[in-house]
């Protein structure tokens, strides 16, 4: 298995990366997929992940700003990131499971045990 995170860089406040990740060696489909971050200092925190039945979950300091998406294949996961600001700067790692939680007919992915190498995102001027 293979997660293959592209697509970072430094970018002034105000701008925008797309950041990409090829997913590959799976043998089945990962329940879920999803961005994480980690900032120096600080713990590695979910940014947006795509849950079981192709739902979109984002943290509330990526929603209206950060957009995850697949390809149809499901095997590159994306995460459009608009109006960057400097607490965006952050290691961003791509992660997926084969594991779900499920309750009254809706299920979540809450642990991840696949993930890429990370790829380093730099917002300042």
């Amino acid at each position: 298995v293979q997660l293959v995170e592209s697509g970072g860089g430094l970018v002034q406040p105000g701008g925008s990366l797309r950041l990409a990740c090829v997913v590959s060696g799976f043998t089945t489909t990962p329940y879920c997929t999803g961005w994480f971050r980690q900032a120096p200092g600080k713990e590695r925190v979910e940014v947006a992940s795509i849950q079981p039945d192709d739902r979109p979950n984002y943290a509330d300091s990526a929603k209206g700003r950060f957009t995850i998406s697949q390809d149809n294949a499901k095997e590159t996961l994306y995460l459009q990131m608009n109006s960057l600001k400097p607490e965006d700067t952050a290691m961003y790692y791509c992660a997926a499971t084969l594991m779900k939680t499920c309750n009254g007919g809706k299920c979540w992915c809450y642990s991840y045990n696949y993930w890429g190498q990370g790829t380093q995102v730099t917002v300042s001027s």
